[in-house]
């Protein structure tokens, strides 16, 4: 499993914005070029991480994009989630008819519980733990 681009510089721009003081705003330019993030492709990733209520945006001589929630109460898995939607290790996890095997596959317990460790460890990684890695 691999995430993807956009969830990989979604979860950049959101350690970014955690460094900021609160109510603080960043330019997406700034974001984009200290994340080295392609500004067109941030601006789609700030879209849905504000659709997810995880980011604010404000348009105008003083506008910016700032977190939506406080660092600690953001997880690694609010993010991932919010671009690439949930996460599923292999399809009979997520959905039980798509395999062929059904109740008698002896590896769906080992995704199933492969999942469960991930989405736990991403869930329990909140961006306050980040803080300190703040750029300039």
């Amino acid at each position: 499993m691999q995430i993807t681009r956009q969830a990989d510089y979604a979860i950049r721009a959101v350690r970014y914005l955690s460094g900021l003081n609160p109510n603080q705003r960043a330019a997406t330019s700034l974001v984009a070029k200290e994340e080295r993030i392609p500004p067109s492709f941030l601006a789609k990733i700030i879209s849905q991480l504000s659709i997810a209520g995880l980011l604010h945006t404000s348009r105008g001589a003083r506008g910016g994009v700032s977190l939506a929630r406080l660092p600690k109460e953001i997880s690694l898995l609010d993010v991932v989630e919010a671009i690439d939607g949930p996460i599923f290790l292999n399809e009979c996890v997520a959905e039980a008819s798509m395999c062929t095997f059904e109740d008698d596959c002896p590896i769906k317990p080992i995704w199933s519980d492969a999942q469960v460790e991930l989405v736990s460890k991403l869930r329990a990684t909140k961006f306050d733990q980040f803080s300190n890695v703040h750029m300039k």
